[in-house]
């Protein structure tokens, strides 16, 4: 299949720059998969659409201060640093701006953010093919456990602060309510709808609740660059599913209840652990690089709430794979569910509002 297939024009007035005020409060565009029906309802009521028996099974990562700024030590140039993996203490890969200046040996001080922090340089020590800079830090017996007093939560690109950076809200709405493991450099958004009183009212629905951990990095929101979707190379992402979750699964099949997964975040892991077990889902840790896309098909998922997606990105090639699995005509029906999303002013992408195919 060709990128393009995937494109479709939104108007930037519907590219939701602040979260709604109440995080119950978003829509919810509501898909039948066996019938392409389209109900227009509210999230807060979604609880109408899952019942006793199922399993919603939820990323519970949670986004770390990953956007961090410094000088150069000998010369004082400034630069923007995300952190994007660690690779052990201190040891991490960024990505680097501006990247010429970050020469392998350069040393860089970190500008607090908070009164009381202590100095800190890193170094870079390698660079990768993508541009990315290895460094380690100095000063610091951890700087993972201080990133609070450095840096702050990297919204994405197309949230705009006006040089700003994020504020109070975004640090409390661009996390989920359950988040529990550090490591994403972006949110799991379609977990960022949740309450605890939602999740209470499952609950007493019968609906049981599992989690399972990928650390989402920046490729998550990339566009795919190739123009065929077989020339791209996927992310890679480090995933957990912890025996828990993996038992309630196993329980939840047994009794004919389905696996809903909250995210295209949860469904890479499932699908992921399924593919390399026939089927099955043990408790397991690794990384993916899985890249779902028409005409995939899905052994783990039975439903599936997400955000609204950038064009030609890989989260909306696994939604219209997931619309008609084993099918490419799933292209044609999600386009065809955003273009209704657009004329009844739904908001899109990180705070906007969400889908549940089902």
């Amino acid at each position: 299949m060709n990128t393009a297939d995937f494109d479709y024009p939104l108007p930037d007035r519907l590219i939701a720059q602040t979260p709604s005020p109440n995080r119950g409060g978003s829509r919810l565009l509501l898909y039948n998969r066996s019938t392409g029906a389209i109900q227009h309802q509210m999230f807060h009521d979604i609880g109408a659409h899952l019942g006793a028996g199922d399993l919603l099974v939820m990323n519970d990562s949670k986004v770390i201060a990953a956007r961090l700024r410094g000088q150069n030590e000998r010369t004082g140039g400034q630069f923007e640093l995300l952190l994007l993996e660690e690779n052990s203490t201190n040891d991490w890969w960024v990505m680097l701006r501006p990247g010429k200046r970050g020469t392998v040996g350069a040393r860089i001080l970190l500008h607090p953010r908070k009164p009381g922090a202590p100095a800190v340089i890193l170094q870079v020590l390698a660079v990768n093919d993508e541009g990315h800079r290895r460094v380690r830090f100095e000063g610091v017996a951890d700087i993972a456990t201080l990133l609070d007093l450095y840096g702050e939560i990297p919204l994405p690109p197309y949230i705009r602060r006006d040089g700003a950076g994020p504020g109070p809200e975004d640090e409390d709405r661009y996390q989920t309510v359950y988040a529990r493991a550090p490591g994403s450099v972006a949110a799991p958004t379609a977990g960022l709808h949740f309450t605890p009183e939602i999740l209470s009212s499952l609950r007493a629905r019968g609906v049981a609740v599992a989690h399972v951990t990928l650390h989402t990095g920046l490729g998550t929101f990339a566009p795919v660059k190739t123009d065929t979707l077989s020339g791209h190379r996927m992310h890679e992402e480090r995933y957990s599913l912890p025996a828990a979750t993996s038992a309630a699964i196993q329980h939840t099949r047994a009794n004919g209840g389905r696996v809903i997964a909250a995210g295209t975040t949860t469904v890479r892991v499932l699908e992921t652990v399924a593919a390399a077990n026939s089927g099955e889902l043990p408790p397991c840790d690794g990384r993916t690089r899985i890249f779902i896309h028409p005409p995939s098909k899905f052994r783990a998922v039975d439903g599936l709430l997400t955000n609204f997606h950038l064009p030609c990105s890989t989260l909306l090639m696994l939604v219209s794979a997931f619309a008609t699995p084993g099918s490419v005509d799933g292209v044609a029906r999600m386009l065809g569910a955003y273009r209704e999303a657009i004329a009844n002013e739904y908001r899109f992408f990180s705070y906007g509002d969400a889908m549940l195919l089902i």
